[in-house]
């Protein structure tokens, strides 16, 4: 899955990263991104400029009624997302590629509970499509997903899914309103592979932020040789869930 990642980028490195036109709000590094929070998105439109956009992370569809009953989707799974109601539109007509310098698991050693860093060298694309809620009240709420696929590589060392990212050779074609087709959208994505590192376990707080969350904790947990750690469990109230293991009515 991908529940937590960074963009530690710098804007005006960030722009010329991604080829992204026009203006935007200035950012700082963000070391500790959580679902829920604003994310940036690079978008274009039908002649190919690049837009840079703040959305949720947290997929609404748009026929959604009350969002407070509706369980937190952060993640799609890339076998089910061309054919389920929730995603299939999105995946078709709204992709977006997700800026990110690094994304984020926990690992169970002995007794605790430790976060693990991946990174790949540099930054990279997250594969993500989004979608814009609108309220009764004619309020809108743009939201997106990341698709995810099982895990290979260093990963799958850690949890049994994870995010699934766009080469920069296929950014314009994914980005590309006007191709439509989900199935070849998808097969435009890759599994890269990454180094892991444990960081500080003051990560696993949302509101913790800051360069020093990448500084492990003075004893840092050794690399785990198990299977692929289980899935967390849900949280009680409104669930959050990843990789769209969703009520079946999607």
């Amino acid at each position: 899955m991908c529940g937590r990642f960074n963009l530690t980028l710098p804007v005006e490195a960030l722009r010329a990263f991604f080829s992204i036109e026009g203006e935007f709000e200035p950012f700082p590094p963000r070391y500790n991104i959580a679902p829920t929070q604003p994310i940036h998105v690079v978008k274009a439109d039908r002649e190919g400029a690049r837009t840079l956009l703040l959305v949720k992370w947290g997929f609404l569809p748009s026929w959604v009624k009350d969002p407070r009953e509706f369980p937190l989707l952060i993640n799609a799974r890339s076998e089910t997302a061309a054919e389920k109601p929730t995603f299939r539109n999105a995946l078709r007509r709204r992709r977006v590629l997700v800026p990110a310098t690094g994304f984020y698991e926990w690992k169970r050693i002995g007794t605790r509970k430790i976060p693990y860093l991946f990174e790949s060298g540099g930054p990279f694309a997250l594969a993500g499509m989004t979608e814009t809620w609108m309220g009764p009240n004619g309020e809108e709420v743009d939201t997106a997903a990341i698709l995810t696929a099982g895990s290979v590589g260093v990963p799958a060392l850690y949890h049994d899914r994870m995010p699934l990212t766009v080469p920069e050779g296929a950014w314009s074609e994914w980005l590309d309103p006007a191709m439509d087709d989900a199935v070849h959208a998808l097969a435009l994505t890759e599994r890269i592979d990454y180094t892991a590192r444990p960081v500080s376990t003051l990560l696993s707080n949302a509101r913790n932020e800051g360069i020093g969350l990448l500084t492990p904790d003075p004893e840092p947990a050794p690399a785990p040789e198990a299977a692929p750690a289980k899935a967390a469990p849900r949280r009680k109230g409104k669930r959050t869930v990843a990789d769209d293991d969703a009520p079946t009515l999607f």
